[in-house]
């Protein structure tokens, strides 16, 4: 019973650790930022998307052998509307990473990168739906949990 309110508490930590990684970058995110708020949008970035890998590797293990056994889950209508979205989450996240990784060429040349009108809404319509997937995350969650559409 230990091991499985660990297991729990490792999943909550990390699944609100990618919630503020990702509201971070939201609140953070601006066409004319300097150099350290870009580095600090990196390194939140890469904590966001750890933390999304651990998620989804201490996910795996509570359905597998800690919780309430793989049939239910895999029965359940709202694990799937949850693994959906967080799948939807991820990938919408790509591209704000890969824009992130692509920002190292002008700082290595100690530069700003300059952000275009486009891609800064682009990246603003992406953080938006990437909030929206996780919203659905957090209401398909307790439904799963008790069961609800289950026959």
């Amino acid at each position: 019973m230990v091991t499985t309110a660990l297991m729990a508490f490792l999943h909550h930590l990390l699944a609100f650790t990618l919630t503020a990684c990702l509201m971070y970058e939201f609140i953070a995110y601006r066409k004319n930022m300097g150099m350290a708020e870009i580095r600090r949008i990196q390194r939140v970035d890469l904590v966001y998307g750890i933390s999304a890998g651990l998620l989804v590797v201490v996910g795996l293990l509570r359905v597998f052998f800690f919780e309430k056994g793989v049939n239910f889950y895999m029965n359940n209508p709202y694990f799937w509307v949850k693994m959906t979205a967080f799948l939807l989450v991820g990938l919408l996240s790509i591209d704000p990473t890969i824009r992130y990784i692509r920002w190292n060429r002008t700082l290595r040349q100690n530069g700003v990168p300059e952000i275009s009108e486009p891609e800064y809404k682009r990246t603003r319509l992406l953080l938006w739906l990437e909030i929206i997937g996780i919203a659905v995350i957090l209401l398909a969650a307790p439904m799963m949990a008790r069961g609800i559409g289950m026959n």
